[in-house]
């Protein structure tokens, strides 16, 4: 078990924190935000809450989970030590600029996580050395390690495709609960038939997508009436230019 801090405490740090927690691990957080880290002081799993120095100073990994625009002055001039190992969840922020920062601290790496990274199952592309994202959270989410930065951010675009298909159930949701008059129901049955075909793939090898797509979208079927509307829409066309528009814009921030 390892001690791990959390220089930034808000919506992906704090699932991360309590699935450190329940595995044992001694997790500390900032206070940064504050009713985040009370609520995580309040669980009890046994997660303390510190000033940043302290957090820092008490930890063997820590874990950088701020917003680009602020990151630096909160990073900045805490007792880092050569043995600490780094670990940014912050889109857009090169290793290059942690380095210093982090110094003399020299072991760095960044990675993605969402939510659900509590509950496994949360794909982490890793920059860098992988072996801290495996240590704490391999055992229950697929770890992958990418060639280089470049390729992390092209993932960073890829994971904004959440909000995207998360924008398209509820407009679903929203068109089924106009024509039945239960926009509850509607929204529950649109989100689990989702989800339950999303957990019958294997996850674990490429093509799955297609194919169950293929699967649905047979000829003179429902399925293949949307696949085929959506594509006279242009909506699948449009999706890679979108992505590359976003990827390039992590880039010139670096």
């Amino acid at each position: 078990m390892s001690r791990v801090g959390f220089l930034g405490t808000g919506h992906i740090a704090a699932p991360m924190a309590r699935a450190l927690a329940r595995k044992g691990h001694d997790v500390t957080v900032s206070r940064r935000s504050e009713a985040v880290s009370s609520a995580l002081s309040e669980s009890g799993l046994g997660i303390t809450v510190a000033e940043n120095a302290e957090v820092v100073a008490n930890s063997d990994i820590v874990l950088l989970c701020l917003r680009p625009a602020v990151w630096a002055d909160i990073v900045r001039d805490q007792p880092y030590r050569a043995d600490h190992r780094i670990l940014s969840v912050m889109a857009g922020v090169p290793m290059a600029e942690i380095a210093p920062v982090c110094a003399p601290a020299s072991d760095i790496s960044v990675t993605i996580p969402y939510g659900f990274i509590e509950h496994g199952g949360c794909p982490l592309p890793v920059a860098g050395d992988p072996t801290v994202v495996q240590a704490l959270f391999g055992e229950e989410n697929p770890v992958l390690p990418q060639a280089d930065e470049e390729a992390l951010n092209h993932h960073f675009a890829a994971s904004t495709m959440v909000a995207a298909a998360l924008g398209l159930l509820e407009t679903g949701a929203n068109w089924l609960a106009g024509q039945t008059g239960h926009p509850e129901a509607a929204e529950i049955y649109v989100s689990n038939l989702v989800t339950g075909v999303l957990n019958g793939l294997s996850r674990d090898r490429g093509g799955e997508l297609h194919d169950e797509m293929m699967a649905l979208a047979t000829p003179n079927t429902l399925n293949l009436q949307m696949v085929e509307g959506l594509a006279e829409k242009g909506a699948f066309d449009g999706l890679p230019a979108i992505l590359t528009s976003i990827s390039d814009s992590m880039d010139k921030e670096t």
